[in-house]
């Protein structure tokens, strides 16, 4: 209560800066080891005896529990203090690999990355309630890219480093230097993270996300299950839903086909095609800070932005499927293209997100809607893969994600989006 105090009585408005720094830090270390799977593609697929359907379920089995566990999460952010909900899930997720370690094959594997998506869980929505509280809304939407850049400059230090690893200690170290990265993200949010000062503290004269956590736990039928899940059927959710689960696909798709498209379409040697995944991770890292930053100027709202990112994708996944997809620096352009709209739309969509939940009910609003997209977190990757096999090659694949997308933006467009909502 000590250091809570101290951080009230001192620089409020500079502190959001550190927790913005350990957020983004928790999140990067938390899905080191996951966002490194594709890169490690070619290494787990020798080594395992693994089609590309099997190495998309990889990613698939981290992203399962979630399903359920983001809307667990949601609650718990708004109960208790983010500080020990990111923290002790940041902590399951860094035991869990150093213990699978020592895991003996395909199998085992695929429970170990069922626990890492278990603490997974807290790590992202815990880090975007904690961000949104501390920044109003004239910085939110930057505040909430560079936090949400976390996850591809994990991946892209991932990209780099355990590709390395795996070549030459094996697929085990790699799991063992992923665990020691996410208690590294634990430890820090536990030790700096502190919740924001009352109103007025932080130099807007206003809190920026309303309603405490503490006070989720009162207003009679307004909290019951029924009452939240009734947010699903809001058009403003509906849209955040379809733009979120098709976005997240592309994601989705770019992470576990990229270093395979580029080795066996372009002829890009797995080493080299490795470092364009880094590139890719860059440009989604770079996209999600300009792009939200972008946001918090545009006058036509939040939603124009990710519009124009589903329609950069769309014209991206094309130009895949023609020869541009067969030339090695083509298709190396194309893919830091789609790096930059196909993981940057994040920024934008989880500021926007955060800002059209209803008061005190940040946390669980975040957790549901993440929660409803991990389905397709879930699916997108195995079922992408197994395109793949079945067809023997990359056009199946590529060709499914651009229709859905292009279907996506014709159906939400003509809504209007959304306005940025009024702050009060």
């Amino acid at each position: 209560m000590t250091q809570h105090m101290d951080v009230r009585r001192g620089a409020p408005a500079r502190y959001r800066w550190v927790v913005l720094g350990v957020a983004t830090f928790t999140q990067a270390a938390s899905g080191f080891f996951v966002q490194g799977i594709g890169a490690m593609g070619v290494h787990l697929q020798r080594d395992l005896h693994v089609g590309a359907a099997e190495l998309g379920l990889l990613l698939s089995a981290a992203q399962l529990v979630p399903l359920a566990g983001l809307l667990v999460a949601g609650e718990l952010l708004d109960r208790y203090d983010e500080r020990w909900v990111v923290g002790i899930g940041a902590c399951v997720v860094a035991v869990s690999l150093v213990a699978g370690s020592v895991a003996p094959g395909y199998a085992a594997l695929l429970v170990v990355l069922l626990v890492v998506g278990a603490g997974y869980s807290t790590v992202q929505p815990g880090g975007s309630k904690s961000v949104a509280s501390w920044f109003d809304a004239s910085q939110r939407g930057l505040a909430m890219g560079v936090r949400q850049a976390g996850l591809p400059l994990g991946g892209v230090v991932a990209a780099a480093v355990l590709p390395a690893v795996a070549a030459g200690s094996g697929w085990r170290a790699s799991l063992l230097v992923g665990g020691l990265v996410a208690l590294a993200g634990a430890v820090a949010f536990m030790g700096l993270y502190r919740r924001p000062p009352a109103p007025g503290l932080l130099g807007e004269g206003r809190s920026p996300v309303p309603g405490p956590p503490e006070a989720a736990g009162s207003g009679g039928g307004e909290t019951s299950l029924g009452a939240r899940l009734r947010m699903l059927r809001e058009p403003a959710m509906v849209r955040i839903l379809l733009s979120g689960a098709c976005l997240v696909s592309v994601h989705s798709g770019i992470g576990v086909l990229t270093v395979l498209h580029l080795h066996e379409v372009a002829s890009v040697e797995a080493g080299a095609a490795a470092l364009v995944l880094v590139a890719v991770q860059g440009a989604g890292a770079a996209g999600r800070v300009c792009l939200a930053a972008w946001s918090d100027r545009a006058g036509f709202g939040r939603y124009a932005c990710v519009l124009v990112c589903m329609v950069a994708v769309t014209a991206g996944m094309v130009a895949l499927m023609t020869p541009l997809g067969r030339s090695p620096v083509a298709a190396c352009l194309l893919f830091v293209w789609l790096g930059f709209f196909g993981i940057g739309w994040y920024g934008p969509w989880v500021a926007h997100l955060a800002e059209s939940a209803p008061p005190a009910r940040t946390g669980f609003a975040l957790g549901l809607a993440m929660a409803v997209t991990q389905v397709a977190v879930i699916l997108a990757p195995p079922a992408l893969g197994l395109l793949r096999d079945v067809t023997g090659g990359f056009g199946a694949a590529w060709g499914l994600l651009s229709a859905m997308t292009a279907v996506a933006v014709a159906v939400t467009a003509r809504g209007g989006g959304f306005r940025r909502r009024a702050s009060s």
